[in-house]
């Protein structure tokens, strides 16, 4: 990091104080970006806030002071001044950080705000060659998003349009490649400016490599953005339809009763039990079939045609019983008839009663 240096249109005291707030925002959020702890820990979020702060601050200061115009030209910015530059992307970047959950929507909306910020104003002084992505997530032709191989970031285009998608992809390899090419000049470039031996050429061209590789993040940065708040307003829109679904009735719950197998012993337990009711097996299938909670209830039963002949060969079998007056048949209900007179029930039920 350079040290800090008098501007020629503030005074001394005001530029100190803004480049100090500069330097150390700056030094907060490459310690944040390279933190082997995790982002959501207490203390390395107590410093994205101090960081974000101190960011501010500095971007009201440069404000107040009016140091860049839209009538200047790129040369016409103080060297000194030139890292001022980098004020709303570092802010962006230190707001993407934050971890808060509930907020996340308004936390990449915030962070998108000042990347636009950033790129706009590098757009008016002409630093590099690239395209503004949309001011909403809009989507535009596949010709304005990548024409003369300029850097792009638009929103995630349509699926069905390979064109547009392949134009985007294009995009963004050729932006990390031109991140990569300026990461390498700036490590050599760098080592001269710590050291404090850099001239103003060098130190111009460190701010400047920079200002363009921050351009490159910005605009991936954007990209990503557009995509999460796609995914946060949908998932929103689940959320809220949920809500508005109508509960589910609640079934009364069953009072408790006897099943029994028939009506003789319904009113057995019913005599013993009168306070609480008997229902047989029939009248219960019949009160669950009224209800319609029985499974098989919805699904229809298949008539197959072997069932279909094999009841008609029933009846027919039935029938032609009856006509002929089967002797063996009645002979056995009349023995059947005869038994039941002569014995009382459970008669023949005596093994093992002492």
């Amino acid at each position: 990091m350079a040290e800090c240096e008098n501007t020629n249109d503030v005074s001394a005291a005001e530029p100190s104080k803004l480049c100090d707030l500069l330097d150390r925002g700056w030094k907060i959020f490459e310690e944040v970006d390279i933190a082997n702890e995790p982002l959501g820990s207490t203390s390395i979020q107590v410093k994205v806030k101090r960081g974000i702060s101190m960011l501010e601050e500095a971007s009201r200061m440069v404000a107040q002071l009016d140091l860049f115009s839209r009538n200047e030209e790129l040369e016409e910015i103080a060297t000194a001044d030139l890292k001022y530059l980098l004020l709303p992307a570092l802010v962006g970047a230190l707001t993407m950080k934050q971890t808060s959950r509930d907020k996340r929507l308004e936390i990449v909306q915030t962070a998108r705000a000042y990347f636009m910020d950033f790129l706009k104003r590098c757009k008016e002084y002409n630093t590099s060659q690239f395209e503004l992505p949309n001011s909403t997530n809009e989507s535009t032709s596949p010709d304005e998003e990548s024409e003369n191989g300029n850097l792009t970031a638009k929103s995630v285009p349509c699926p069905s349009d390979l064109v547009s998608m392949a134009a985007q992809r294009q995009a963004k390899i050729e932006r990390y490649r031109q991140k990569k090419e300026l990461e390498a000049r700036l490590s050599d470039v760098r080592r001269a400016v710590d050291s404090g031996q850099a001239d103003d050429e060098v130190s111009r061209d460190f701010y400047l490599l920079n200002v363009r590789r921050w351009i490159t993040v910005c605009l991936d940065e954007i990209e990503s953005i557009d995509q999460e708040v796609e995914i946060l307003k949908n998932m929103d829109g689940l959320k809220q339809g949920s809500t508005k679904q109508p509960p589910q009735p609640v079934r009364p719950p069953m009072k408790p009763f006897i099943l029994t197998k028939d009506a003789v012993q319904a009113q057995v337990f019913g005599a013993g039990y009168p306070s609480l009711p008997t229902m047989t097996v029939d009248d219960w299938y019949e009160q669950r079939r009224n209800q319609g909670v029985l499974p098989d209830q919805a699904i229809p039963r298949k008539v197959t045609v072997e069932d279909t002949d094999a009841k008609e060969r029933e009846e027919e079998d039935k029938e032609r019983k009856a006509e002929n007056d089967d002797e063996e048949s009645l002979l056995k209900a009349r023995n059947w008839d005869d038994w039941k007179d002569t014995n009382r029930r459970g008669y023949g039920n005596r093994h093992n009663m002492g």
